[in-house]
């Protein structure tokens, strides 16, 4: 297993930091351009996530992300020590936020969910909450098969 561990303070900048560590640490497994592309979406949900809502952009808090990887799995952990979700199933609802008085669109565990092969929530309030997200990268036969079709 290869593993990377990043911590990183709640800034909306270290987004991109993050987003492109973790693709560059990921290309050495051949992804494709497409999982490339769903593996930055998910991490830029995940992380602006922790600093929005987990912590209500307080840049002295730090985000924490894990990633690994296993024969073709990639397992991606984003997690704060904010404040928590109340009501994960509310949450997890098309257009949700708990911003109301912002533009943000409520969309973001939906994303999330629907780019990943598994999608997990752990959250407690005043604790924080735990993104496990699993993406299943295509090994070089399955890509060759594809190109054969």
């Amino acid at each position: 297993m290869n593993k990377l561990e990043i911590k990183v303070s709640a800034m909306l900048e270290n987004e991109g930091v993050v987003r492109n560590a973790i693709a560059s640490f990921v290309s050495s497994y051949n992804p494709t351009l497409e999982e490339i592309i769903d593996i930055k979406t998910i991490l830029s949900e995940a992380i602006s996530n922790a600093i929005i809502h987990g912590y209500d952009y307080d840049k002295t808090k730090d985000v924490y992300v894990k990633a690994s990887i296993e024969d073709n799995r990639l397992e991606l952990i984003v997690q704060d020590y904010g404040k928590g979700i109340e009501n994960i199933n509310e949450a997890m609802q098309n257009n949700f936020t708990s911003k109301k008085d912002s533009e943000k669109t409520g969309i973001g565990f939906t994303i999330m969910k629907s780019l990943s092969d598994h999608f997990e929530i752990q959250s407690s309030i005043n604790v924080g909450t735990k993104l496990k997200i699993t993406k299943i990268l295509q090994t070089d036969e399955i890509q060759a098969n594809s190109y054969e079709r």
